[in-house]
């Protein structure tokens, strides 16, 4: 599908007084320039080296003269010598010469003093009939006239000399495959005819052409490993050579009639190719490295040119193995294949007819750069791959491809008719080979390009069946003119761009009515690139070799003036493939380099970009990745270029490897490709898919809207989503264009509670003003579906839909969060009530939509028995099952009724009432005991006492049994039944409920007492020494046990306050003091042991972070760097041995993909859960228990500020000031040690977090852990440890301890 069209020109003819012919030319890689020898001619033994500028202007200027030297033919055979072979040297600036004589000439441009400019360093003496350099510049193949090859080095020495015997022909090396019988190897056609009698008799025996000149050829593969060389045997068949590098011969070639000297092996190495000559056609033939024939194809001469044709034919590949030249004595053929089909791409011509053929030179890293050179002329062409394709712009975006084979002209307009190459909806014949074909803005004109001039064609792609494009006019170039390349504006403007032999400048042309006539000469910063209309077809621009691309002004007229034009904006570097879109009132220029660069302006997008097309929405291109990528036009500077996320991103989709742009069709939202073997494949991109979705929605066109994603497998969601406000207006609009009821059922039942235009689509064009953005957020999402549900239901439910969309207004009812089922239900008992003829299909119709199950459960809820029936014989229930309860249910009351269906269905609280309502108490009394009704009967009840106290004593009953006492003794508290709450006050620990409730119980005054001695001595056990004094004092009246237990609390003052009070003061001396000593010891002990564990367990948790943030590795696997690592073990991973996670490292384990899992049970599980709870040392786990066991001494201390603040008070109350003092002392240490702690901890904490933890973990190749899955088993204990420790922990706070001034 894609042409070569010409970026980059540059003519040259010779001329002078009795002038050297151009006799070779050679490319200079490094600097893009052309080494030229002019001679020796007949008339003049001189050999003329020179170098060609193209870039400058003045013809005489552009060669410059390196070397000249008398060149004297040594044998007398010939009349003059000759140039075999000119090859230049770029990284020694040297030229070596080839010469027929036999003569091997290096010419230095820039020699050392000790070297010649000129210097033959070698000659053979039989003269020379071939030579060839290798591609890697080091081996010279050359074949005298003697019959002998001979391989040199660079310096010219001989490597090996190989005569070329006639015995060669009987080499075949590569008959055999490797495997199979001797017998079943293939050998070729000659050998099967023996053996197989279905082929033809007539098998080629390498009859020699009849205008073989016995030229021999040699050609190197693109690797530089072979070699193959083309000779006459004996003068009676041609054959070809393969040898490898070393001179060692591989393989000949198999006979072939009419075989010409003609040879250029493909340097992607699978073909050989050379020219076959028959009676009636001349062919292309290729051969395999073995010598074997692998197909052909024909040069469709006609039996004129062939008749005329007495030049031998030349080949060249091109670098990259895409285009082979085909050169002629006067024209020069450029060939491509895709899909097995050669097309014939250009045919250019040469001024003057010399009678040799035309000399063709490839550029060795430039793969579309050649020279055609011939002795009087010199053309030096730069060529781009490019599709002429149509518009891109809806709504003319057919798709048009126009593919130039020849005399034809293949046309294919994708969007009507995807026609894969070679083939094509219309094949137009042409009088002349086309250079360039171009389409006009709507699709309706097409223009190609020749030689003689341009025709202008018809088309009409909008008729079915499409006709074939007729002519509307031709006009012809005028004489000298070589036409270039030409394109469109408008419809009707057409303009061409032209070069000339005689001039330096390009010259501009345009149609006046049916004639061309002259625009202007283009006069630019450099040399004419090629000419290109906007995406828009609305202006026209030039483009130069330097990047700059100019607007020309499309109303000048006539005249020999120089075109007038602006800049428009000019590329970093020269980008041959350009389109310009104006967006916003700006011009967007994109251009892509050779080297995969695309530009966009002066800003460079991406650098590996393979093919890209532009619409009016979209800069859509390929990239080395094989990635398809879109991105939104707006202002230069805010384009985005999505990531490579084909997952992520709707903007990025992945596409088969090496495949290439051919066009865009943003109506039908499809993407066509073609694959490097030819073959298309179209595509619609998510992103052209939403973008026309979206432009649907935006033009209120719902319907094309739901096609679309209907056949695109889009969430429907997408309709309301992208704009809500739009969508629950235009409900009437909505249904009105969908119309069928099926595919209003299919947007109903895809609707969800989630809002895709967020998630699934969320848009990735930047709105230009974020004011104008029409979505609301304030429609609550958990709602969405049945407010969309509720607005069709107001639509369908008006009399001219109600009819015909009855299974929508279903749909909506049943497609509801949750389902609706009661409401369709209740219509479809409305329409059974009428009779109506559709209730059978709106049954049958909910039965599909919902579980019939659920829907015969739900008819009977709403207790109607007829269409609980009618769904029931829907659904594959068995009839001896249904009907018999049914009718049970038919002869019951209607209360009765209810009460059996709601019980039967679940619905216990609506039961209840039905049995309130038939008035059975007990029966109800009993229902509510068996379910559990108590709250629901209390709410039924709550206004008839005499039932409520029944229902309250039921319900207290229940809650004793259940052991909940506390409810239940308040329960019984509101009943008065204070003989049945104490004991549940007691049950329930609430100490001071129990015992009034017991005192107002009036129980004897025993069992009060052993009721509050049970009470004070379970208070004590649980040192809860304040409840446990009060109730000894209260109820027991005993003062010194009461004040014991204060002292036990350190409530001191209380103590001494109720010793008082009771008149009992000798208890402070007997109790009290005695206590405080007590109180003081076990409190100054407990603080030392405080100390102690702070001084032992900060510094190690110290340690501990330093040694994890130092070598993690070594801190989870137990394994150092500087480990010793036996010889015999090996550290790279394998096939089955999984890289491990920081659990598995930790234990010193590899898993392997072939064993079972150890850790991941629940008995190691739980050995694992006990280490972590010891937090022994040496563990992994010691981190984690450290932390927490220093936090929860921080913890303890703060709680007991109070206790301590008493215990002092009391002490120095007492006269007791050194133990007072060396309480607080202890404290006041602790309390210390604690805000050491606390800023050792965590300020160290997040330095060692933020520095060496987590790289620890990536450079110990554990990976980040929110990217690995969550473990399960033993492992998990492992990942809830760490995760604990990596926590974030909020800083605890240390309360002071304030030492009392008295104590100094």
């Amino acid at each position: 599908m894609r042409n070569l069209r010409i970026v980059g020109r540059s003519l040259l003819r010779f001329s002078g007084e009795d002038p050297l012919p151009l006799t070779a030319t050679a490319w200079d890689a490094a600097s893009n320039g052309v080494i030229c020898a002019f001679g020796p001619s007949e008339s003049r033994a001189v050999i003329e080296l020179k170098r060609l500028h193209y870039d400058r202007n003045n013809a005489e200027d552009r060669l410059e003269s390196i070397a000249s030297w008398d060149a004297p033919c040594p044998l007398p055979s010939l009349a003059h010598d000759s140039i075999l072979n000119l090859h230049y040297f770029s990284d020694s600036s040297t030229s070596c010469l080839v010469l027929t004589g036999g003569d091997i000439i290096l010419v230095r441009e820039n020699p050392l003093p000790t070297e010649d400019l000129v210097e033959i360093v070698g000659s053979v003496d039989a003269g020379i009939s071939a030579a060839a350099w290798s591609p890697d510049d080091e081996l010279l193949a050359i074949t005298t006239q003697a019959d002998t090859l001979l391989l040199m080095t660079r310096d010219i020495e001989n490597l090996s000399s190989i005569a070329l015997a006639p015995e060669d022909v009987n080499i075949s090396s590569h008959v055999s495959v490797g495997w199979g019988k001797k017998e079943t190897q293939f050998k070729g056609k000659r050998a099967r005819v023996l053996q197989d009698p279905t082929l033809p008799e007539s098998i080629d025996e390498g009859v020699l052409s009849t205008v073989d000149d016995g030229a021999v050829n040699i050609s190197w593969r693109g690797d530089g490993a072979y070699f193959a060389v083309n000779s006459v045997e004996q003068e009676r068949r041609r054959i070809i050579r393969v040898y490898s590098r070393e001179g060692q011969l591989d393989s000949v070639s198999e006979p072939v009639d009419g075989l010409e000297g003609a040879l250029s092996w493909r340097p992607s190495g699978n073909l050989i190719a050379s020219i076959q000559r028959l009676a009636d056609r001349i062919e292309v033939v290729f051969f395999e490295r073995n010598g074997l024939r692998h197909g052909q194809f024909n040069l469709r001469l006609t039996p004129e040119e062939i008749q005329a044709l007495t030049c031998p034919i030349a080949l060249k590949w091109n670098s990259d193995s895409n285009v082979l030249a085909v050169s002629y004595s006067d024209r020069v053929q450029l060939w491509t294949m895709s899909n097995y089909h050669y097309y014939l791409k250009q045919e250019l011509k040469l001024p003057g007819n010399s009678g040799q053929t035309i000399m063709c030179s490839w550029h060795s890293e430039r793969p579309l750069s050649l020279i055609l050179a011939n002795s009087g002329a010199f053309q030096m062409l730069e060529y781009l791959s490019t599709t002429a394709a149509g518009s891109m712009a809806p709504p003319n975006d057919f798709g048009i491809i126009a593919s130039i084979d020849g005399l034809s002209l293949k046309l294919t307009p994708l969007r009507v008719a995807n026609v894969p190459p070679p083939m094509s909806l219309h094949q137009l014949e042409l009088e002349h080979k086309a250079l360039d074909v171009a389409l006009s803005m709507s699709g309706t004109r097409m223009a190609v390009l020749s030689d003689m001039g341009i025709s202008i064609y018809s088309l009409d792609v909008r008729k079915r069946p499409i006709p074939l494009p007729t002519l509307l006019w031709s006009s012809e170039v005028p004489g000298g003119r070589c036409p270039r390349h030409l394109t469109f504006v408008g419809d009707e403007q057409v303009f061409v761009l032209t070069d000339d032999w005689d001039e330096e400048e390009s010259c501009l042309w345009t149609n006046e009515g049916e004639k061309l006539i002259f625009y202007g000469r283009i006069e630019g910063p450099g040399q004419t690139s090629s000419i290109a209309s906007g995406v828009d077809f609305e202006k026209l621009y030039v483009q130069f070799v330097d990047g700059a691309l100019h607007a020309v002004t499309t109303e000048q007229g006539g005249g020999d003036s120089a075109l007038q034009s602006s800049l428009s904006t000019k590329f970093p570097s020269f980008a041959p493939e350009a389109r310009i879109v104006t967006i916003n009132e700006q011009h967007i220029s994109f251009g892509l380099t050779k080297s995969g660069v695309l530009f966009a302006n002066e800003r460079i997008l991406v650098r590996n970009c393979t093919s890209f097309v532009v619409t009016p929405a979209h800069l859509i291109f390929t990239t080395t990745q094989h990635l398809l990528k879109f991105v939104h036009l707006t202002n230069p500077d805010e384009l985005e270029v999505p990531l490579d996320e084909p997952q992520k991103d709707e903007r990025c989709r992945a596409i088969e490897r090496g495949a290439k742009l051919v066009t865009v069709m943003p109506t039908t939202y499809s993407v066509v490709l073609q694959m490097p073997r030819g073959n298309l494949e179209t595509i619609y991109p998510r992103a052209l898919v939403v973008a026309a979705i979206r432009r649907n929605i935006e033009a209120e066109q719902y319907g094309e809207a739901f096609l679309v994603c209907r056949s695109q497998r889009v969430d429907m969601n997408i309709l309301h989503d992208h704009d809500p406000e739009r969508f629950i207006t235009s409900i009437s609009k909505i249904v009105a264009q969908i119309k069928r009821a099926d595919h209003i059922d299919l947007l109903l039942s895809q609707l969800r509670n989630e809002d895709v235009s967020e998630t699934m689509y969320k848009e990735t064009l930047k709105p230009i003003d974020s004011s104008t953005k029409t979505k609301t957020q304030h429609y609550p999402i958990d709602s969405k579906v049945n407010r969309i549900a509720d607005a069709f239901l107001a639509v369908l439910g008006q009399t001219q839909h109600k009819e015909d969309h009855l299974q929508n207004i279903i749909t909506a009812h049943v497609s509801k969060t949750p389902p609706d089922l009661e409401a369709g239900l209740a219509m479809i008992g409305r329409l059974q009530e009428t009779e109506s003829s559709l209730t059978e299909k709106a049954a049958e119709h909910i039965c599909f939509l919902a579980d019939v199950n659920q829907l015969y459960d739900t008819s009977l809820g709403i207790y109607n028995l007829d269409l609980a029936l009618l769904i029931a014989q829907q659904s594959q229930k068995d009839p001896r099952e249904y009907l018999p309860h049914l009718q049970s249910l038919h002869d019951l009351p209607p209360l009765r009724r209810r009460f059996k269906i709601d019980d039967q269905l679940g619905r216990r609280t609506k039961a209840l009432t039905h049995l309130k309502d038939l008035e059975v108490f007990e029966e109800l009394q009993a229902y509510v005991r068996q379910h559990g009704l108590y709250p629901e009967a209390l709410k039924m009840y709550q206004y008839d006492s005499a039932h409520l106290r029944e229902i309250m004593r039921l319900y207290a009953d229940h809650l004793s049994s259940n052991n909940q006492h506390k409810e239940a003794a308040i329960a019984y508290e509101y009943l008065s039944d204070h003989a049945s709450a104490w004991p549940c006050y007691r049950s329930a620990n609430l100490w001071s409920e129990a015992l009034s409730s017991a005192t107002l119980a009036n129980i004897p005054s025993s069992d009060l007492t052993s009721l509050a001695t049970s009470l004070a001595e379970g208070l004590t056990e649980s040192k809860d020494y304040l409840p446990a004094s009060t109730i000894t004092l209260d109820y027991l009246n005993d003062v010194p046990t009461a004040t014991k237990l204060l002292c036990r609390g350190c409530h001191f003052a209380e103590a001494v306050r109720i010793a008082v009070l009771h008149h009992q003061a000798v208890l402070i001396e007997e109790v009290i003091d005695p206590g405080l000593i007590e109180r003081s010891g076990d409190m100054t002990e407990f603080l030392a042991e405080m100390k102690i564990q702070l001084q032992a367990q900060v510094p190690r948790l110290k340690d501990l972070r330093a040694k994890k943030a130092e070598d993690p590795l070594a801190f989870f696997d137990g394994v150092t760097e500087d480990a010793n690592i036996p010889d015999n073990v090996s550290l790279a991973p394998t096939d089955t041995t999984s890289g491990g996670t920081f659990m598995t490292r930790y234990t010193n384990r590899s898993g392997t993909v072939n064993t079972q899992s150890t850790r991941k049970t629940s008995k190691k599980k739980r050995q694992e859960e006990r280490k972590r709870a010891r937090g022994k040392k040496g563990t992994v786990y010691e981190e984690e228990y450290l932390t927490n066991s220093i936090e929860r001494l921080i913890e303890r201390i703060n709680s007991m500020h109070d206790e301590l603040q008493r215990l002092v008070e009391g002490l120095l109350k007492r006269g007791m000031r050194e133990r007072a003092d060396a309480v607080s002392n202890a404290a006041n240490e602790v309390v210390s040690k604690c805000n050491e702690a606390v800023e050792e901890m965590y300020v160290e904490k997040e330095k060692v977090e933020g520095e060496g933890v987590q790289q620890g973990f990536n450079g110990a190749g554990f990976g980040a852990v929110d990217d690995m899955l969550k473990p399960s088993g033993a492992d998990a204990t492992l990942w809830a440890s760490i995760e604990e420790v990596n926590r974030k922990r909020e800083k605890p706070i240390v309360r002071g301890f304030e030492k009392l001034s008295l104590l100094g």
